[in-house]
């Protein structure tokens, strides 16, 4: 699952001291900051929105589809996949249908600002072993038996899907163990397998699913199960916070790099970002990994986005580059999610699976626009307020 570097592509999480600031304050009037919008939605025209290949119209609208099986049920998604479901595989007729039962919505970020950033990721393939040998020693952690997860939706409605991740100490529930905590002392943890390097289970966790390749030529399929309740902070950002690298020069394979060069740094480097993800056995299939959404992923056509923005299961259209700098514009499905996945005009793109999807993958974090395709008489998604900048 960059910015990029890209985080693991799965539900933000809360972390403990969301717990402060849930006891609130009684004391004296204090001048409320002023907020705004972390999006806006702009109405367009379908003639507005760039031209896109018939193929990729094809393609675009078979990958979101491929999702209606969980959004039958849903108030906003249901009723137009009902209606999806009869549409032939025809250029010509996809676009009837769209613009018979969807409207256009520019994504605005603040100061109306149509731009945002656009980046990739893929599904990896490390070489592993189903039990530590001499070169396979690094664990691949599954979740942990004594981790305490606290959903708290049920008494704070606004905060569904935060959760907060934490260990009983007594009486007391306390954070969970942070990354770099973890890598040293271990954790009461099933081991799912055991790569080869201490950085491709960093990648790993950061892409959020992958394959391990064993040495009698299979592959084990593994998928994000959960975190350790800390925030994600990109490896990336703390090499050019230590003048390591320079911001734009920052690609999976810089990182990569880096590392060989410096070994004896890479506990330093991977005890910056304190997230940890812990992994769950999938079984082998030819499909894409699954997303947020539980559907799976189509390379180029699947994508992560910020749900606060996005609602998952919406169609949109992208208009961006690929990192050769070629004009890539497709409708694209919102099937994922990811921590560093976050802001008004976002969107991290699936690539596929292996080396070639990783290099772009890696190497992708172009400016872009994004268009979100809505049923008609829908509310819009209600957006939440934030901050103004000082």
């Amino acid at each position: 699952m960059n910015s990029r570097f890209q985080a693991w592509r799965h539900p933000l999480i809360a972390t403990l001291p969301l717990l402060a600031i849930l006891a609130g304050c009684t004391g004296g009037e204090t001048a409320k900051p002023k907020t705004h919008a972390l999006a806006t939605y702009s109405s367009a025209t379908w003639e507005a929105l760039p031209a896109v290949s018939d193929s990729d119209l094809v393609a675009g609208f078979g990958s979101w589809r491929s999702a209606c099986t969980r959004l039958k049920a849903d108030t906003v998604w249901g009723p137009t996949c009902a209606a999806a479901a009869t549409v032939p595989q025809s250029a010509t007729e996809i676009r009837a249908f769209l613009k018979q039962n969807l409207d256009v919505y520019g994504l605005r970020a603040e100061n109306d600002n149509p731009n945002g950033l656009i980046t990739g990721y893929y599904e990896p393939v490390y070489p592993g072993s189903l039990t530590p040998t001499d070169t396979a020693n690094v664990p691949v952690y599954g979740v942990p038996e004594d981790m305490i997860i606290v959903s708290l939706d049920s008494i704070y409605p606004e905060l569904k899907g935060k959760r907060l991740r934490g260990r009983l100490e007594g009486r007391v529930l306390k954070p969970y163990d942070d990354a770099a905590t973890i890598e040293s002392k271990g954790v009461k943890a099933p081991v799912v397998a055991y790569l080869t390097d201490p950085m491709n289970l960093q990648f790993l966790q950061i892409q959020g699913s992958g394959r391990i390749q064993t040495q009698d030529g299979k592959q084990l399929r593994i998928a994000y199960a959960d975190q350790n309740g800390h925030p994600y902070r990109p490896i990336g950002r703390w090499l050019v916070e230590q003048g390591e690298l320079k911001k734009e020069d920052v690609t999976m394979s810089a990182i990569s790099n880096w590392a060989k060069a410096n070994p004896a740094r890479i506990p330093e480097l991977l005890g910056s970002n304190p997230s940890y993800v812990f992994f769950t056995r999938n079984p082998d299939s030819n499909e894409g990994p699954r997303g947020s959404l539980n559907v799976p992923l189509t390379a180029g056509y699947s994508a992560a986005v910020d749900r606060k923005v996005i609602p998952l299961g919406s169609l949109l259209w992208l208009s961006t580059t690929r990192p050769d700098g070629t004009a890539l514009v497709r409708p694209v499905a919102a099937q994922d999610t990811g921590g560093a996945i976050a802001g008004e005009v976002r969107a991290d793109l699936f690539w596929g699976t292996g080396d070639a999807a990783g290099q772009l993958a890696g190497d992708m974090k172009q400016q872009g626009q994004i268009w979100m395709l809505w049923p008609k008489g829908a509310a819009l998604p209600q957006v939440p307020q934030v901050a103004d900048k000082p």
